[in-house]
């Protein structure tokens, strides 16, 4: 039995409480621990602050980890959950991401009370989305919709959607699937049509480094096929220096031995996109995505990551 609690480190959101609650289910049937002693905590972190405003403007992804990280490395808690998506690709020092469990469905979802797919929406429909990726994305497919910023969580966005802020919106079926809230999907978008964000469907667990201890806990929790492919999809965003800020999709997939990756880069309007493909022995997963990544950015120029004026 453990002297003190096993606390987990967790963003307030129904969808970031049912991931911690997820790992903390697992560790306790893993290890077969007594549930008083996982301790779920939750922090209101400054990307949830942030409602009605863009969050490139802020600083990107680390807004949503630094309260956690800050508690996680002054030994408040002993492991934090995130969605992986929300990581930045360069951690604080001392910290380190030690899980990542079994990824859920990769793919975007489209919704909307007012037509099945994105192509059935009529022109000049408003489209309601948060990411620069999902901005451009949509834009290029369909320059005629308006697409304004769509931010809170799934349960904001579904009653914004309700209230016809928006004529549809595009949120990942991981989390909707998550949440028990499938039946919102009016289409499920492949990954053909619209390439995914980074890591999209995976959860991760971060630790201090010097924490044996919990890393060990974590072991039964890992998942290694889930963590080639965001290594793979990571240092992609890595060499591209990825942030909120920039649209960037890219998707590395497994079968048996080989990796197939995919990466896309897109100018905010949609206008330009610049696409490649690698195929190899999953071995070489981050040399891939960092060759790929090197590629499009030689393709894009020098000021295709620089911000409009």
């Amino acid at each position: 039995m453990q002297s003190h609690p096993l606390k987990i480190g967790t963003r307030g959101s129904p969808l970031a409480l049912w991931q911690a609650n997820e790992v903390r289910d697992r560790l306790i049937a893993a290890h077969g621990m007594d549930e008083e002693y996982v301790e779920v905590c939750t922090f209101k972190t400054s990307g949830d602050k942030i409602q009605d405003q863009s969050l490139s403007e802020f600083g990107g992804k680390g807004l949503f980890t630094l309260e956690i990280e800050e508690a996680l490395a002054t030994g408040g808690i002993a492991l934090a959950v995130h969605s992986m998506k929300d990581m930045p690709t360069v951690l604080p020092d001392g910290l380190e991401i030690a899980c990542v469990l079994k990824r859920e469905d990769v793919r975007d979802a489209f919704l909307s009370g007012k037509a099945s797919s994105l192509g059935e929406l009529p022109d000049g429909a408003v489209v309601g989305t948060s990411s620069l990726r999902r901005q451009a994305q949509v834009r290029r497919r369909r320059p005629d919709l308006k697409v304004v910023e769509f931010r809170g969580n799934v349960q904001t966005r579904l009653r914004k959607l309700s209230d016809g802020v928006a004529d549809a919106t595009l949120l990942a079926v991981a989390g909707l699937k998550r949440l028990g809230k499938e039946e919102h999907i009016a289409a499920v978008i492949e990954p053909e049509e619209m390439l995914p964000a980074v890591a999209q469907g995976a959860i991760c667990i971060e630790i201090r480094s010097d924490d044996a201890s919990t890393r060990e806990l974590l072991k039964a929790l890992h998942h290694e096929e889930t963590a080639l492919c965001v290594a793979t999809e990571r240092a992609f965003l890595r060499e591209l220096d990825g942030s909120c800020r920039t649209p960037i999709a890219g998707l590395a997939e497994l079968d048996g031995d080989t990796l197939r990756f995919r990466g896309q880069i897109l100018t905010p309007d949609g206008t330009v996109s610049h696409d490649t493909e690698r195929n190899g022995p999953a071995s070489d997963g981050e040399e891939m995505g960092l060759d790929a990544a090197r590629e499009l950015l030689s393709r894009g120029g020098d000021d295709f990551f620089k911000a409009p004026d």
